[in-house]
C-alpha cells in the first residue's frame, strides 16, 4: 500500500471515529492541513452513519477481536458437520452480538449521540454480519466503516467503508485447527454477555418495579384530584341554587319595595287633600 493510501486510512479511522455531528468540520480541517492530492482525497471522505459510527468506535475499543475468533468456531463447526457444537456457539453467538451492541451504544451515548432503536437494530445486524461472515469482519475492524452492513442486503465493500478496502480473507487466514484458547476466549466472552444479559434484566426489573411505584402514586393522585372535582362540583351546584334564591329573593323585595312606593305616593297625595281641605274650613 503506498505511503498517500495509508495516509488516507489512518485519517478516515481517526474522523470516523469523531461524532458525527463533528466530522464534516475535522475533516475539511484536516484535507487542508495536509493538501495536495491527498487532501483532495481527504475531503471527498464522507460521513458516516450513527450506526457505523458506533461501530467504528466498538472496533477502536478492541472488543470486535473476540468476535470474530467465535466466527473462527462457528466454521469450523459447520465444516465438521457438529450439531451440538453448532447449536453451542450459535446460542454464544446471539449473546455475544447483543452485548456488543449493548457496548457500542453505550459508547454512542457517551460521546453524547445516543442511538435511535433504529440505528442500535443496525448496530447489531453489522457485529452478526461480522461474526457469520469472513468479508464484513474484515471490512468492520477497519474502524473505518461510513454505513452500517446487513447481510441481507448486497452491500458494496467501496462504499462501506472509507480508504482502502481491506483484503478478503482467505482459508490461510483462519486457524487450520480448533485450539482451546479460543475456545476459552469464546466462552469467557459469552460468560460475560450472559452476565450483562442479566444485569440487563436487574436493571431492566427495577425500571419496571419504579414505573410501577410511579404509576400507583400517579393514580392515586389522580383519584384525589377527581374527588375534589367531584367535591367542587357539589359545592358549585349548592351555590347556584343559593345564587337562583338570592336573585328571586330581590325580586321580591323589589316587588314590595314598589308596591311600598305606591303606597307612600297615596298617602303623601292624601296628606295634600286633608291639608288643603283644612285651609278651606278655617275662617
Amino acid at each position: 500500500m503506498s505511503d498517500a493510501a495509508t495516509l488516507l486510512d489512518e485519517v478516515a479511522a481517526d474522523l470516523l471515529a469523531l461524532p458525527p455531528a463533528q466530522f464534516t468540520a475535522a475533516r475539511n480541517a484536516r484535507a487542508e492541513e495536509v493538501g495536495g492530492a491527498a487532501g483532495r482525497r481527504i475531503a471527498k471522505l464522507r460521513k458516516p452513519t450513527l450506526a457505523a459510527w458506533a461501530v467504528n468506535l466498538l472496533a477502536r475499543d478492541g472488543q470486535l477481536a473476540e468476535a470474530v475468533e467465535l466466527s473462527h468456531a462457528l466454521r469450523e463447526a459447520q465444516d465438521d458437520a457438529d450439531a451440538a457444537e453448532l447449536t453451542r456457539l450459535g446460542r454464544q453467538r446471539r449473546q455475544l452480538v447483543a452485548a456488543l451492541a449493548r457496548r457500542a451504544a453505550d459508547l454512542a451515548a457517551e460521546a453524547d449521540s445516543p442511538l435511535s432503536p433504529a440505528m442500535r437494530d443496525a448496530v447489531e445486524k453489522t457485529i452478526n454480519a461480522a461474526v457469520i461472515d469472513p468479508d464484513a469482519a474484515a471490512l468492520v475492524l477497519t474502524g473505518r466503516l461510513i454505513v452500517p452492513i446487513d447481510l441481507a442486503d448486497d452491500t458494496d465493500p467501496s462504499r462501506a467503508v472509507a480508504g482502502s478496502v481491506p483484503d478478503r480473507p482467505t482459508v490461510a487466514d483462519a486457524p487450520p485447527e480448533r485450539d482451546d484458547l479460543a475456545q476459552r476466549r469464546a466462552r469467557k466472552a459469552a460468560e460475560r454477555a450472559v452476565r450483562d444479559a442479566e444485569r440487563a434484566r436487574s436493571d431492566a426489573e427495577r425500571a419496571l418495579s419504579a414505573a410501577r411505584a410511579r404509576e400507583t402514586t400517579a393514580r392515586e393522585k389522580a383519584d384525589r384530584v377527581r374527588e375534589r372535582v367531584d367535591a367542587l362540583r357539589a359545592e358549585l351546584a349548592r351555590v347556584e341554587r343559593d345564587a337562583d334564591a338570592a336573585d328571586t329573593a330581590v325580586e321580591a323585595a323589589e316587588a314590595q319595595t314598589a308596591s311600598a312606593r305606591a303606597d307612600a305616593t297615596a298617602a303623601e297625595r292624601t296628606l295634600e287633600q286633608a291639608r288643603s281641605a283644612l285651609d278651606e274650613a278655617t275662617p
